[in-house]
């Protein structure tokens, strides 16, 4: 594979509105090429035999099952709250809009 050239990464900077200094495109673009080599080493790795996988080894379900279970009534889920109004948490205003129902 050709090593990528100063010019290509201008053009990639540019396209990202990146502003690069000269010496950065020097920098990126050894950068660039170094990846763009391991990223041809891992595609000359893998084959056609070979079945993609989304893990290296092989996994179960570590959920539980769903289980009902009661919850909390009103009284409970408000009884640790500062301010309660109509079975529901009261808490400060923070915009001053008027909200039309």
């Amino acid at each position: 594979m050709a090593a990528i050239s100063r010019e290509e990464v201008a053009h990639l900077a540019r396209l990202s509105r990146l502003a690069v200094t000269e010496e950065e495109l020097d920098t990126f673009a050894g950068q660039l090429d170094t990846i763009l080599q391991a990223v041809a080493q891992v595609g000359e790795v893998a084959a056609a035999d070979i079945p993609p996988t989304s893990h290296s080894v092989p996994l179960t379900n570590v959920l539980r099952e769903d289980v009902v279970v009661p919850g909390l009534t009103p009284a409970e889920a408000l009884s640790g709250a500062p301010d309660a109004e109509e079975q529901r948490f009261r808490v400060p205003r923070i915009l001053d809009e008027d909200v039309a129902s």
